[in-house]
């Protein structure tokens, strides 16, 4: 089975499951409104299966769901954008076409200054947009620096910290996108 594969299973398994139980069903209560087993169900949590469309589509809609909600897969690596070249008047950082809810912050950090940040929760995502200065964004795996200019959009399933690099303050924006379930 190829690396993509184990990933969407694990997407599945692990945004079934959450979706169920968010909404208090047991495998038993979403079996009998997806009209499928409860075996199959059991399976799909566990990575022990491969559901057909039309399985995800029932499983999805007993859910109140889109199939896309139910086979988003984390973000593994960082997306880093460079800043922008003066030819450019506006474009588009990062979109999204589910949905979602979401907080916009302001950030100030002073020369040296830290902002620490805990898991915002499974599905998360984080996007940042360095207005001035530079800073170090610290993952659970990695660090990417970035300077005025450039965003980056990250997981935010895990610790994370900002810490302005070199002399000067820094000041960014966040945005944290959530799913809505």
């Amino acid at each position: 089975m190829s690396e993509a594969t184990e990933r969407l299973r694990a997407a599945i398994a692990g945004n079934l499951k959450h979706a169920r139980l968010v909404r208090g069903m047991s495998l038993r209560d979403l079996a009998e409104r997806a009209g499928v087993s409860k075996g199959l169900l059991s399976q799909l949590e566990h990575c022990a299966a491969n559901p057909t469309i039309e399985v995800l589509g029932s499983v999805a809609a007993a859910l109140g769901l889109e199939v896309a909600d139910l086979i988003r897969t984390p973000l593994y690596e960082p997306q880093v954008l460079s800043a922008r070249s003066f030819e450019e008047a506006s474009r588009t950082l990062f979109s999204s076409a589910e949905a979602r809810r979401v907080g916009l912050y302001e950030t100030a950090l002073p020369p040296g200054g830290t902002h620490d940040s805990a898991p915002h929760g499974r599905g998360s995502e984080e996007f940042a947009y360095v207005l001035s200065g530079a800073v170090v964004l610290t993952l659970e795996q990695r660090s990417v620096s970035l300077r005025a200019g450039e965003a980056v959009r990250f997981s935010g399933e895990g610790e994370h910290s900002y810490q302005a690099a070199g002399d000067g303050p820094v000041e960014l924006i966040t945005l944290l996108s959530m799913p809505s379930d």
